[in-house]
């Protein structure tokens, strides 16, 4: 039954925001029309027409609850999380990762969409929100279309929303077929465990001159370059693995080809590390993790052949780049990401200015959250800062020059620190004290809401 009368929401964009608004307010007896376009045109993004595709990575990175993306996870969970639900149903071995089978959990969240009686699926490309709110007899508007904005949509939102710088630009990695891998030149460790332990991850292990042979053909590997009118701007959590090189030769070995907890048999460290990861359950195929690039396809079977194990690869998925979109939340939206243009319309998603699977995923939940108060005749309520739902709204919200993020705990409130504390690990006894604080305050904040 459906518990606003004639209430129905319009969500626009099957990505994991607003796959996860459109389950929240079906499950909670709204009606909701949902708009996607890849039943009709996959974009060069995009490689499946099922929905809440994960693009980049299989991985929803920790499902530690002491760690920031194990918090965010906790409290979505708490919060009847349909993407959580469906990311745990479909899991593949990642250590303490929460990584899944790509294409199962994209058709779990699609079959369960097309067949919940609330939910309205219709194969359309959005243009603009407001005729297609008042078309379809709506209340209210969510579009959650994210990275993948169409070129009529994003016409739309910088004619009527934002004006201009309104994108930056995201990377993929290359998946590999497990069975043209050279497993005698590679490992199966996770990082910080001992050898011989059940891992999760394989490892192809560099010598120095392996290593910087390796950086030196990714500096001078031809590349993608951007169009005339456009202009790289990268998240530097996702840089790609080329740009790292180009910033210095020891950039990757701290970052995603960072040697350190991966220990070989005869327990020296590698000089550097390419860390692999099952993309599918089966283990038939594994992605490199952190190696989003621009290199043209072909200098990505030349230079990623270079990498130990991997001489004869064969590669399912090859990386690429592509065009990303977000608003300046701070000076567009409210505090619940409605327009302040168009009270009717939310804004939901990685296009508010978050960044990752998760977060744009939890942003769904939020605004779901909000527009479900708005039917029943409530207010919007502001989630504590001290929460990670409520940093990273908190975040968006106030940053000064638009620049996306991921969830961390530097988005939350910090703590202070006894001086018998402060003789201890100090930056690993704030994070848990900052975890424990946010569980205690959401849990609280979650009860009173009930």
């Amino acid at each position: 039954m459906n518990i606003s009368g004639a209430s129905r929401v319009l969500v626009i964009g099957a990505g994991l925001a607003g796959s996860e608004a459109s389950m929240f307010l079906a499950r909670k007896g709204v009606e909701v029309v949902l708009l996607e376009t890849k039943g009709l045109k996959l974009n060069p993004a995009q490689k499946i027409p099922t929905f809440a595709e994960l693009v980049c990575t299989n991985s929803l990175k920790s499902k530690d609850p002491t760690s920031a993306h194990g918090l965010l996870k906790t409290e979505m969970k708490a919060m009847g999380s349909f993407i959580i639900e469906c990311a745990e149903k479909h899991a593949v071995p990642a250590g303490d990762a929460l990584a899944v089978d790509r294409e199962n959990f994209s058709n779990e969240v699609s079959h369960c969409l097309r067949h919940h009686p609330l939910i309205q699926v219709i194969d359309r490309e959005a243009h603009d929100p407001i005729s297609l709110k008042a078309e379809y007899n709506c209340d209210f508007v969510i579009v959650a279309t994210g990275p993948l904005t169409t070129k009529a949509l994003e016409e739309w939102i910088l004619k009527d929303i934002s004006g201009d710088d309104f994108y930056f630009y995201d990377a993929i990695a290359p998946v590999v077929d497990a069975d043209t891998l050279d497993y005698t030149k590679m490992y199966f460790k996770d990082r910080h465990k001992p050898i011989g332990v059940s891992a999760d991850y394989l490892n192809a292990p560099m010598n120095k001159e392996q290593y910087y042979a390796f950086i030196e053909e990714l500096v001078k590997a031809e590349k993608v370059p951007p169009k005339e009118f456009e202009d790289w701007k990268f998240f530097e959590s996702c840089l790609p693995v080329d740009l790292m090189a180009e910033r210095g030769k020891d950039t990757a070995r701290f970052s995603c080809m960072k040697p350190i907890g991966l220990e070989q048999a005869d327990g020296r460290e590698p000089w550097a590390c390419v860390q692999l990861r099952k993309e599918n359950l089966l283990g038939s195929a594994y992605n490199l993790v952190g190696f989003q690039t621009r290199l043209t396809y072909k200098e990505q079977v030349r230079v990623f052949r270079m990498i130990p194990g991997m001489e004869e690869a064969s590669f399912i998925h090859l990386g690429s780049c592509h065009r990303n979109s977000f608003l300046n939340a701070r000076k567009l939206l409210d505090a619940d990401l409605r327009s302040k243009k168009f009270p009717e319309l939310y804004f939901a998603g990685q296009i508010t200015g978050v960044e990752g699977y998760t977060e744009s995923a939890s942003m769904g939940l939020y605004v779901a959250f909000q527009v479900l108060r708005r039917i029943k005749g409530e207010e919007p309520v502001a989630f504590p800062v001290e929460t990670a739902m409520g940093a990273l709204v908190n975040y968006i919200m106030t940053i000064q020059k638009p620049t996306p993020s991921n969830i961390n705990f530097g988005l939350l409130p910090s703590v202070e620190l006894t001086k018998e504390q402060r003789r201890g690990d100090r930056k690993k006894i704030k994070k848990q004290l900052v975890a424990a604080r946010a569980q205690d305050v959401f849990q609280n904040f979650h009860s009173e809401l009930r």
